[in-house]
């Protein structure tokens, strides 16, 4: 059973103390049209560059993108970059607090990911290789023993950037257990006995088969190296198998797998930032483990199909669940028009262009599956808004439609490249134009760019227009026509 909206919602409610390695992720982005005369490198025409939150800022700011307060403990150095990170986090949401320590001297940690296209080409890392110094720890120290009282659980963002030291995760152990609180670990030591008094560890694949040295490859081989992990460090063992999904393992307890959401995948970066808030997020907001796992699951689908380190919303989840549950058996197969444009926001704050078409789709045919195609390659994200049964019996007449709003939602959300679904009963799709504010309005080209509903709004806010190519002879008329006289057609 999928997690609820009211689940979703529940996460408002948590408080995650996060400690551990912050770091600055720096894209560099352009076109690659040449190899380089002087080395064989291929050369990057920059197109954009931009700054986001690392490392154990990054899963902070997957915590307050949620819903949740987060609270954040780690060490920076006294330079830019340090000011670029508070910057970033200040932007990101008032519901993050900061409590970074500085040692000077070191620099703060910054990962440059230099991008052709899509593809990452290489990757430049700035940082210091050891492990803070005693005063560092001190302060630090001090900070969890501090916050630790304000909240519901504590994320441990461990990146090996030499923040967390033994004395501070015996420190962070202890405070959660004074507070009486959980502590979740995203581990990246291979000793896991620095990590006992941890409630949940979220390793990937090879960090459990470096921790255990087991293989880690079929859901037995899994299971026989978290049972090794588990007497380690006493934890249960919340594990991302990448295309395979997830998998918990607790103690006397049968494994729980959870498959992989499918979807397109643009970047990985991160997703194990977002995997290890979401749960933390869930066990601090009073959910079972279980609904923490299946929220996490969700939401690294929703960021894998993101550029770069990314964070889910509550939108973004629901928008998720609801397409997974979408089937032909009556399950809604739209967003509400008030998430569908909360989903729109976030997409516009991460500088993604938004489609918008509209029809009654009645019966889906090669037609509409070409427009679609078309529709998808044209934006980011896409948005399709179908007439309601009422909204078509009074464009086409009393007997239509062929299927009922909730069937043309569900076959319209499978098809790919489709990103979400909505509903409008009016005869025009005006209203949801107006409330959604797509980037591009597409129609097909047996319309003239006068005669499509929406254009002037679209126009007015600098978006542009899209008439697409239609395929001869393909509607659902004629579908319906030869259906009820195949001799003749």
């Amino acid at each position: 059973m999928s997690p609820t909206q009211d689940q979703i919602a529940q996460l408002a409610r948590g408080r995650v103390l996060v400690v551990g390695d912050v770091m600055v992720d720096h894209y560099v982005s352009g076109r690659v049209s040449r190899v380089s005369d002087e080395a064989p490198v291929p050369i990057i025409h920059v197109g954009e560059e931009r700054w986001t939150a690392g490392g154990a800022a990054n899963v902070a700011a997957n915590v307050a993108a949620l819903g949740g307060r987060a609270l954040l403990a780690g060490v920076t150095g006294g330079d830019a970059a340090a000011s670029t990170l508070a910057g970033i986090l200040s932007d990101l949401a008032s519901s993050i607090e900061t409590h970074l320590v500085t040692e000077p001297g070191r620099p703060t940690t910054i990962k440059t990911r230099y991008m052709g296209g899509q593809h990452q080409i290489v990757r430049v890392d700035r940082e210091h290789p050891g492990a803070i110094g005693k005063a560092t720890e001190d302060r630090l120290i001090a900070a969890v023993d501090m916050l630790a009282d304000d909240c519901d659980a504590i994320m441990i963002s461990d990146y090996a950037k030499g923040a967390l030291t033994d004395r501070v995760l015996a420190a962070i152990m202890a405070a959660g257990k004074k507070a009486g609180v959980p502590v979740i670990v995203d581990p990246k030591r291979n000793d896991w006995s620095a990590y006992c008094g941890a409630a949940i560890i979220t390793p990937n694949r090879k960090e459990l088969q470096l921790a255990t040295q087991m293989s880690c490859g079929s859901d037995e081989e899994c299971a026989s190296a978290a049972g090794k992990a588990i007497a380690i460090a006493g934890a249960a063992i919340l594990l991302t198998r990448s295309e395979h999904g997830m998998s918990l393992f607790r103690e006397a307890e049968r494994p729980v797998h959870l498959a992989a959401k499918a979807r397109e995948v643009f970047d990985v970066s991160g997703a194990g930032d977002t995997v290890a808030a979401t749960a933390a997020l869930g066990v601090a907001s009073g959910l079972t483990i279980e609904t923490a796992m299946q929220l996490a699951n969700v939401a690294a689908g929703v960021v894998v199909g993101k550029r770069g380190t990314a964070t889910a919303t509550p939108a973004e989840l629901l928008a998720e669940i609801l397409t997974g549950n979408r089937g032909l058996g009556g399950a809604p197969g739209a967003l509400p028009l008030a998430e569908a444009k909360k989903l729109r926001e976030t997409w516009g704050r991460e500088g993604l262009t938004v489609g918008f078409t509209n029809g009654c789709f009645d019966i889906l045919h090669a037609g509409h599956i070409s427009l679609l195609r078309q529709a998808a390659n044209a934006c980011d994200r896409l948005i399709v808004a179908l007439n309601t049964d009422e909204s078509v019996r009074g464009l086409k007449g009393p007997e239509r439609p062929v299927q009922s709003e909730d069937v043309r939602a569900a076959v319209m959300a499978a098809v790919k490249g489709v990103d979400a679904v909505v509903l409008f009963a009016e005869p025009t799709p005006l209203a949801a134009i107006r409330d959604l504010q797509p980037d591009v309005l597409i129609k097909g080209a047996d319309y003239g760019e006068d005669q499509i509903v929406g254009a002037d709004f679209v126009r007015g806010r600098g978006g542009r227009i899209l008439r697409v190519t239609l395929v001869d002879g393909q509607s659902t008329t004629k579908v319906i026509e030869k259906s009820r006289n195949p001799a003749g057609g």
